[in-house]
């Protein structure tokens, strides 16, 4: 019975062979959209789960509100770790990470003195590889940062620095400390699922800021990441009790970390101030930390992970109407031989599954080329993803089940409206040839609802690939409130030392440099933060009672200039002034403190030895990060202040418009005539801004290619139900040419039916994709305007492609010779 059914369902298809072709690509491509999304989706998911004990770890958040801001950060102070290991119980083990930024390391290989730039770099504790079960090539993961000087390497770092050759037992030199580290140990390469990304370990034991603060509970720098005892339920309730054990911890613990930097912990939570840890889990950290500050990790949204999921449901239903559409369309063809069956004593059941193998036979057959199409695709898919997915995701059982799984449920999504509608007619009325089953009610109607149900979801897919893309452009253009064409940036400008002023007066004399900077950070790059109190004053006498967060960077009296920062009022900073004990505020600061006229007020710094600073200046605001955050209370201090020391120090040059080479070529000779030995590396301001919005403009290729496939699947549907309706109408279409009407006539009278039902869908996708996008745009402190024109231009493009299918085989069908027409029936 079976195989009869698919012989039957072969010679169908052989003699069908557009429509097979429709259907089998409908299906084909959106099977391999559900695959390529599976993956992606699979890997988003995967994060951290390869992990010994992942169930058990926990990364501990810091909840703070200073002033009027609050925030969640992934980072921690130094002892919270330890704090929490001697007060609970439940807690078994701590370990800690540092990001020290970048560092020069000096190396020897094949005999070859070389100089790079470590980039990726994390200082550690010392029982960090026993924590995180990164598999290990060579070295003893128990003893391998017990060392100061111990540095651990990837596989891929080795290959950097020493080639093919062990690097175990064989020393670089750190600029930094200008002494010697010697390899312990080399890790396997991480797998891309890790959230961490590494490429060189040191240990804390020899970090200098670790040591320093290692007393602090207001510096928070480093990461914690703790794991319960195995007795412990991780359950929300039973993590939530636990973190409610913490506040009076805290506040024992803290107190005198407070009180060190003038500011008592009590006072601090009168004022209205929060300190509060979080635990979160390690599997959530990669998907579940939009709202958490991290300096650490690669961070990923769980939301995009939704929409990737929803887009292939969708196009895969695409599909699935394309095949309803397509053998409903075909009943009339097939109602009688369904009658001739049913005359002979064929059952419903048999005949309904006969319809459901064929149905199996077209998504099994569109399965193989979608699984072609994956391995095919994948290269150009990871590219536009940033993912770097495997072929080898194919070779497990748990993917080809889910794959006989896609197969059966697209089997019966497609093949049961058919089965059930086809096997539905009385034998009767198909054999005496009834008007009523060529134009079957149930069954226009329900073509009729499922084309607008596809052309809907296009139009929002349209609408919403337009948005994204109008939103990362106005990223682009907006006025960030300063200027970032032409400027370049040096790191590792500290490595100059005491030279650091004349390398910048010696760029100050190149033809191609406009105006030049140094600074302990950037926009784009990571900032110094910290509380400082506001002085009471008559026109605010409650200025005292709130502290206020500043982001801040040190810089000198060219910064402004250099990066054509806007002074509202007051002045700049200038060698004429001592301004050791000045700063300058943005806007946002100065309205949330409150003052009338804020130059020469002044705000005190509790961590820096309550050191009074005099506001000689207001900037208007700029964005250091992207469009996502707002501009936060900011502060500029004078190089000669010193009122912290964050390692760091950045050279920022502005180039006159013309020969870019020419002035970068000059730079770089300036600089090996300073720092031979180091490697000059720079890049430019707007480019780093744009790598800011990368995950944004993967979301938008990403949106783009799904978009066209979506549309794609829809027009061939679309196309196939034309031709269809075409030929139902030959003769009508050959009597019409007779009578006198001209190709234009006949093109509208088969496209207008279609064209009203994608105006339909329009009208239908309009609110839902204007929803969809506002609520995207949330996540954007400043979002581009969803304009009308927009919904015009979707809507128009909906319709046009619409168009050109259908009139495809209109004209095709209104250009044939009537006499022929008359013949076909």
């Amino acid at each position: 019975m079976i195989k009869n059914y698919f012989k039957i369902a072969w010679r169908n298809l052989s003699r069908n062979r557009v429509s097979s072709i429709i259907n089998i690509s409908g299906l084909a491509i959106g099977l391999a959209c559900v695959l390529l999304i599976g993956m992606y989706v699979k890997d988003e998911l995967s994060y951290d789960r390869f992990f010994k004990d992942a169930d058990r770890i926990y990364r501990v958040n810091t909840h703070e509100k200073m002033g009027d801001e609050e925030f969640t950060a992934g980072h921690t102070p130094p002892p919270v770790g330890a704090a929490l290991v001697s007060n609970f119980p439940d807690v078994e083990s701590y370990t800690r990470i540092f990001r020290p930024g970048y560092e020069i390391i000096h190396f020897v290989n094949n005999g070859q003195k070389n100089a790079l730039t470590e980039k990726n770099l994390l200082s550690v504790d010392s029982n960090f590889l026993q924590f995180f079960n990164y598999p290990l090539l060579e070295g003893d993961r128990a003893t391998c940062l017990n060392g100061p000087n111990s540095v651990v390497l990837t596989e891929k770092a080795a290959k950097k620095y020493f080639g093919n050759t062990s690097p175990i037992g064989k020393n670089l030199l750190f600029d930094e400390y200008q002494t010697p580290f010697t390899v312990t140990a080399v890790i396997k390469d991480l797998p891309s699922q890790s959230s961490l990304q590494f490429d060189v370990l040191q240990s804390n034991v020899g970090m200098p800021p670790v040591k320093r603060f290692s007393w602090s509970w207001v510096w928070l720098q480093m990461g914690t990441y703790v794991k319960l005892r195995n007795n412990v339920s991780n359950d929300d309730a039973t993590i939530k009790n636990l973190e409610a054990k913490f506040p009076p911890m805290i506040a024992v613990q803290a107190a005198s970390a407070f009180r060190r930097i003038g500011q008592p912990f009590d006072q601090f939570i009168k004022k209205g101030g929060k300190y509060n840890l979080e635990l979160q889990p390690l599997t959530d950290v990669h998907l579940y930390s939009q709202n958490i500050g991290s300096r650490f990790i690669t961070q990923g949204d769980i939301k995009y992970v939704y929409i990737f999921s929803v887009i292939a449901l969708f196009i895969i239903l695409l599909a699935c109407v394309n095949f309803m559409n397509l053998a409903t369309a075909q009943s009339a063809k097939r109602a009688k031989e369904v009658g001739i069956r049913k005359v002979l004593g064929s059952e419903r059941k048999q005949l309904i599954g006969q319809f459901l193998a064929e149905a199996f036979l077209y998504t099994l057959l569109a399965a193989v080329i979608a699984v072609i199409v994956v391995a095919l695709c994948l290269p150009a898919f990871n590219q536009l993803s940033a993912k770097s997915l495997s072929l080898s995701a194919f070779f497990n059982i748990y993917t080809w089940g889910g794959i006989i799984a896609l197969i059966a449920i697209t089997t019966l999504l497609a093949g049961s409206y058919p089965a059930f509608f086809l096997t539905s007619f009385k034998p009767a009325a198909v054999l005496k040839g009834s008007g009523d089953l060529k134009n079957s009610i149930g069954g226009f109607f329900t073509r009729n609802a499922l084309v607008v149900f596809q052309f809907t979801v296009s139009t929002v897919l349209i609408i919403c690939t337009i948005v994204v893309y109008k939103q990362l452009r106005y990223n682009q253009s907006k006025d960030l409130g300063f200027n970032k064409e032409n400027v370049l940036m040096i790191a590792n400008a500290d490595r100059l030392g005491k030279g650091e002023e004349s390398f910048k007066q010696e760029l100050l004399r190149l033809p191609g440099v406009a105006n030049a900077t140094i600074s302990t950070s950037l926009p784009t790059q990571k900032s110094f933060s910290d509380y400082y109190t506001p002085e009471a004053t008559p026109d605010n006498v409650t200025a005292a009672d709130k502290n206020i967060t500043l982001s801040s960077f040190i810089v000198d009296e060219t910064f402004v200039p250099t990066l054509k920062l806007k002074m509202l009022s007051g002045r700049n900073f200038s060698k004429d002034f001592a301004d050791s004990a000045s700063v300058i505020l943005n806007e946002t600061a100065s309205k949330q403190i409150g003052w009338k006229n804020p130059i020469g007020k002044s705000i005190t710094y509790p961590g820096g030895n309550n050191t009074r600073f005099k506001i000689v200046g207001i900037v208007a605001d700029f964005n250091t990060e992207s469009l996502h955050n707002t501009v936060d209370p900011f502060a500029l201090f004078y190089t000669t202040s010193k009122t912290y020391y964050i390692g760091s120090s950045f050279i920022t040059v502005r180039i006159k418009p013309g020969n870019y080479n020419e002035a970068i070529s000059g730079i770089q000779n300036k600089w090996k005539a300073f720092m031979p030995d180091n490697p000059f590396e720079y890049s430019f301001m707007d480019e780093e801004f744009d790598a800011l919005y990368r995950t944004d403009q993967t979301i938008g290729k990403v949106f783009s290619v799904f978009t066209f496939l979506s549309i794609t699947v829809a027009c061939l549907g679309l196309l196939g139900l034309a031709m269809y309706t075409a030929e139902r109408r030959t003769k009508e279409i050959g009597i019409r040419k007779v009578l006198g009407a001209s190709v234009q006539n006949l093109v509208a009278m088969l496209s207008k039916d279609f064209l009203k039902l994608v105006f339909i869908a329009s009208v239908i996708a309009f609110p839902i994709a204007w929803w969809a996008m506002n609520k995207w745009l949330q996540d954007f402190a400043y979002p581009t305007t969803i304009n009308w024109w927009i919904f015009a231009l979707a809507g128009l493009a909906t319709l046009l492609i619409a168009l050109f299918t259908v009139s495809f085989q209109s004209i095709k069908s209104a250009l044939m010779n009537p006499v022929k027409s008359l013949r076909s029936e």
